[in-house]
């Protein structure tokens, strides 16, 4: 009547779905601030980020060679493998280390009582690792760049090289990480089933070395795998494009990068949602009593 819609003003669905997934979000990045601020307030946590990048600049300054068919330090070469492996070990390490203890904490068990829980869960713990990875990568390049002469992008172009592939490669192993750590049995083991296959990939992804110093069965199974593109990708960011030649195909191959990085990503986030809704799912008090029970007597056996 009179041309009045009742339905004026009212949310549509459209609105209503979209309002849960929002806020979803926005707890998440309110509890990765506070993890954050924690974060920045442990010691121990920071003095592990600090001493990777230290670790980083020791080799470099003991690395007196040039990269074979050129003039470039070989050093160089060195820190911006060392860039991508610590951002791949963020991801791949500290991530699933993270997700274990909590949910030997309780903490999956708890998200099963809350509303998205687990969207907000995985927004924070990305916030939390993005920042962490992004602080040391620019920690590593300044520190480099001040102590041991160091590379840094040269011009625009490189500048943004340089963060696209920061950002696809995180992208590239946050979800996977997050996927690992859904599985893993427990902390005590967690590391040691991680850090094998992570250290085979460091010596055979030619993160540390030009890569066509392998076997080609090595680097053909070394290219399935993200960490070699990283390296890759930030290699082209960081180093003059005579480094090149110690690549090979000759050349950076920036769209296999930005293609095999994506599949990687899209593969994690295809894996870490479920797997973590499925381990929240097995969670229950029973569980988690027994959990802390078992690690309470091999605590008093190992004493």
């Amino acid at each position: 009547m009179n041309g009045v819609n009742v339905n004026d003003g009212a949310p549509g669905p459209a609105k209503k779905a979209n309002r849960p997934t929002r806020r979803y979000w926005r707890t998440g990045f309110l509890r990765g601030a506070i993890e954050l601020r924690h974060l920045l307030r442990n010691p121990r946590e920071m003095f592990g980020q600090l001493l990777n990048v230290a670790v980083a600049l020791m080799v470099a300054g003991f690395i007196s060679d040039d990269v074979p068919g050129t003039h470039i330090p070989m050093a160089h070469l060195t820190l911006a493998g060392f860039a991508a492996y610590l951002l791949f070990q963020i991801g791949l390490v500290n991530l699933p280390q993270i997700l274990v203890t909590e949910r030997e904490e309780g903490a999956l068990l708890r998200l099963r009582a809350t509303p998205g829980g687990i969207p907000a869960y995985l927004a924070a713990k990305c916030l939390l690792v993005v920042v962490m990875a992004v602080g040391t990568l620019a920690l590593l390049l300044i520190a480099a760049a001040l102590l041991v002469d160091g590379p840094l992008p040269h011009g625009p172009g490189g500048w943004l090289t340089l963060v696209w592939v920061t950002a696809l490669g995180l992208l590239a192993v946050v979800p996977l990480g997050a996927a690992i750590g859904a599985v893993l049995p427990n902390p005590r083991e967690a590391l040691a089933l991680i850090m094998v296959p992570v250290m085979g990939l460091l010596t055979t992804s030619g993160a540390m070395f030009p890569i066509t110093s392998l076997p080609v069965l090595v680097q053909k199974v070394a290219s399935v795998f993200p960490l070699k593109w990283m390296a890759q990708g930030l290699r082209s960011a960081l180093l003059p494009d005579a480094a090149r030649a110690a690549e090979p195909a000759g050349s950076w191959e920036l769209p296999t990068v930005a293609l095999v990085l994506t599949a990687w990503a899209v593969l994690g986030f295809l894996l870490a949602v479920p797997l973590l809704r499925r381990a929240a799912r097995r969670e229950s008090g029973s569980r988690l009593t027994a959990r802390h029970r078992k690690a309470a007597l091999s605590g008093a056996i190992a004493a």
